[in-house]
């Protein structure tokens, strides 16, 4: 099983209560940014972009604590910027599994082997370890030659000292499928627990904006890659969200599900679209107009958006609210292999990885011209 029977059990009990008390609109996961300040300058993300000045802010423990507490979520996730980066992350980390929340923190792993020191291993922490594929498509994503190395020897050092570990790849225009397969055997002899896939999104600060998918490209790739699957792969997320990527399910968007709290506030409506920021939790929830979001409502900035953090709480939520729910996410949890002639044939088609044609160019970091603590 890719993740442990009583954070299963923690999630499942969390959320069938949120549906007893007819709560419409709930929080899964807490994405929580202590800070945006990182050690890569990837193509595809507007975090590093912002001003020195800000990417000298960090939130305190005590921030976060109160953020985690305030939001009630059963799992936290610390993205960034880099989020080892963070002069206390060890206290935060400390103070949330302390209150027993299950706990993504997502790393490019750079530092990880020399920040392992700070950190225990729990069944409430997680390394999530950004990883785009294989090393090739890798480097070329992260702009950093030699990235993907070190990425792995973070990894393997992690998994023996004892760490939870998982992979996210996020996946642009242009990705190679049998790459990816082949990138998901690579990882699973690596031992890592499970693996998480999203499409990427074309944040307003990213220096490349040509590579983002569209939603009939996203489910052609994602049917390439996750048909006839192997059954050797473990996947750390919903089975649902999964086909909703291939094309067999339509879901509506949850931003709520994914609430997004950082130095500036609340963010609304979501991790990836900047509207505005809330003082509180309950502010987020009753002020933002959720309507307004999602690519039913119209808006042109959610038109192509097929992200995790959008649409797999949606199916969570698909899961725990009927019978047909619970059945299907059981019918996709058993039944993995997906067979599909057409699938395969899209393997047999020619492709040409963006990084095939396009030399690497290592973008320079801000962060990198700033004062970095280290342990």
């Amino acid at each position: 099983m890719p993740v442990p029977i009583s954070q299963a059990w923690t999630v499942a009990s969390y959320v069938l209560k949120q549906k007893i008390q007819g709560r419409k609109q709930y929080p899964l996961v807490l994405m929580l940014e202590p800070l945006y300040k990182c050690n890569l300058a990837c193509a595809g993300c507007g975090k590093i972009q912002y001003p020195a000045h800000v990417l000298k802010q960090e939130l305190s423990p005590e921030e976060c604590f109160k953020a985690v507490d305030e939001c009630g979520a059963p799992m936290v996730s610390i993205p960034g910027g880099e989020p080892l980066m963070h002069s206390e992350i060890e206290k935060i980390v400390e103070g949330l599994v302390a209150r027993k929340k299950y706990i993504y923190l997502c790393t490019n792993a750079l530092l990880l082997k020399e920040k392992l020191h700070l950190f225990k291993p729990s069944k409430y922490l997680t390394f999530s370890v950004h990883i785009d594929g294989q090393k090739e498509h890798h480097d070329f994503s992260v702009c950093r030659e030699g990235g993907f190395e070190l990425a792995i020897e973070g990894v393997r050092e992690a998994l023996k000292q004892g760490f939870r570990v998982t992979t996210n790849t996020t996946l642009f225009d242009g990705a190679d499928p049998n790459s990816v397969r082949a990138f998901f055997d690579e990882m699973m002899a690596l031992g890592v627990e499970g693996m998480m896939l999203s499409p990427g999104y074309s944040y307003d600060k990213a220096p490349d904006q040509k590579h983002f998918l569209g939603r009939a490209r996203t489910r052609r790739l994602f049917r390439a890659i996750l048909s006839n699957r192997k059954p050797t792969w473990r996947f750390n997320q919903s089975m649902l969200f999964l086909e909703f990527l291939m094309g067999k399910r339509d879901f509506r968007c949850t931003p709520w599900g994914m609430p997004t709290y950082s130095i500036f506030g609340w963010q609304k409506p979501c991790y990836l679209l900047q509207d505005g920021y809330a003082d509180t939790f309950h502010e987020l929830m009753t002020t933002t107009e959720w309507d307004n979001f999602g690519t039913e409502s119209g808006n042109p900035k959610c038109a192509n958006c097929m992200v995790h953090s959008g649409y797999e709480a949606s199916g969570v939520d698909y899961t725990f609210g009927s019978l047909k729910g619970l059945f299907a996410a059981a019918k996709a949890t058993l039944f993995t292999r997906n067979d599909d002639e057409e699938a395969y044939r899209m393997l047999n088609e020619p492709v040409r990885p963006v990084h095939s044609y396009n030399p690497l160019v290592q973008i320079e970091s801000p962060s990198n011209n700033l004062e970095e603590t280290r342990a």
